[in-house]
């Protein structure tokens, strides 16, 4: 059913994204810009992870036919891909690493940070795209369910913006502990959805 899609996309990405979740890095790598500009950083941001995530929408099954790799078996691997994403949030390896990169980034000096680490990878990074491109096989070329996806997109990253634009009032009400619990639990459901794909991928090969 499309209804059943429409949520089963939307709950995938959001948890795979985690808008809250990169509250903190995105204080990190803009703490030292004007008012104005972290709000510009914000919709860039967003724009960009939205053309790459449509576009793995669009392009993905093309992809896969070209490279002969069948859904199943992607499904399987992305399953695996993203249990390896809920491990980490839930063992905490998630947080260290998008803080550790926030560093690299104000060492560096990198100019746009809206690409890059905020658009990629981590708003549509290896999960998203893997997640995204999953789904999109399994809208099976419905014109419907695929035009769903895209406005799951479009929504998943507009609360990204609305979260960043209010990134500051909800670093100071989550606080630390807030958003590793909230990290946790958002992994420990990321899990199992990466089983469930992973079951779905096996059901089909064996099937086939």
């Amino acid at each position: 059913m499309p209804l059943e899609f429409l949520i089963s996309a939307l709950v995938t990405l959001l948890v795979v994204v985690d808008p809250i979740g990169l509250v903190p890095t995105y204080l990190a790598v803009t703490g030292d810009l004007p008012a104005a500009a972290r709000r510009t950083v914000a919709l860039r941001a967003c724009l960009i992870a939205a053309a790459i995530l449509a576009g793995s929408a669009l392009a993905g099954d093309w992809l896969l036919r070209t490279l002969s790799i069948t859904l199943p078996a992607f499904r399987i691997a992305g399953g695996l891909l993203l249990f390896s994403i809920a491990s980490e949030m839930v063992f905490g390896v998630r947080i260290a690493r998008q803080s550790k990169a926030a560093e690299d980034v104000i060492e560096d000096h990198v100019r746009n940070i809206a690409a890059f680490p905020l658009a990629i990878p981590l708003m549509a990074g290896p999960g998203a795209i893997t997640a995204t491109v999953l789904l999109a096989g399994r809208a099976g070329g419905d014109p419907l369910r695929l035009g769903l996806l895209l406005g799951v997109i479009a929504i998943v990253l507009a609360l990204c913006l609305l979260t960043f634009v209010l990134a500051a009032r909800f670093g100071r009400l989550l606080g630390t502990t807030g958003n590793i619990v909230l990290s946790r639990l958002l992994g420990v459901l990321l899990a199992a959805l990466a089983v469930q794909f992973v079951i779905d991928g096996l059901r089909a090969a064996l099937s086939g």
